[in-house]
């Protein structure tokens, strides 16, 4: 199936892209690969998704915002591609920031949010390296941040 099947068979469809937060590119294409820059938790409505994981998240919730990063992220991969998905060859690389307390170390079960719905979406090709790390703090105070490398 197609990325762009499997979305509607997920019943998913994707916001709009959201736009940068500072003096940057939401993506940038240097042969055949394409940048993603970091996607914070911003709902559907515009709202963000803020607090630290381990204080006002729990597991669960960070997850989830793990998840909406990886759908805006591919929001901004759509845009990237001219509106079509199917240009995509794979993901290669997803990297997870997770703004956690000190103690908590189940970063990477958070960004299983956004790589499990990446892999979903793109089935094989969707299948990434991937880096998951604990800061001290995000831009606006999101709990968690991705960003990507796709290859079309």
């Amino acid at each position: 199936m197609s990325a762009e099947d499997n979305l509607k068979k997920m019943n998913i469809q994707l916001p709009e892209p959201p736009n940068p937060v500072g003096s940057y590119v939401a993506s940038k294409i240097s042969g055949n690969l394409i940048y993603i820059s970091g996607q914070v938790p911003f709902k559907s409505d515009g709202k963000l998704i803020t607090g630290k994981v381990g204080r006002e998240l729990n597991l669960e919730e960070a997850q989830n915002a793990a998840k909406l990063c990886a759908l805006n992220l591919l929001a901004q991969l759509k845009k990237a591609c001219g509106g079509n998905l199917d240009k995509v060859k794979g993901c290669i690389k997803i990297t997870g920031y997770v703004n956690s307390i000190d103690n908590f170390t189940e970063q990477p079960k958070v960004i299983n949010g956004a790589s499990d719905l990446i892999s979903k979406v793109f089935e094989e090709i969707g299948k990434h390296t991937r880096a998951a790390v604990s800061v001290n703090s995000l831009p606006l105070g999101a709990p968690v941040e991705v960003d990507a490398i796709f290859e079309i």
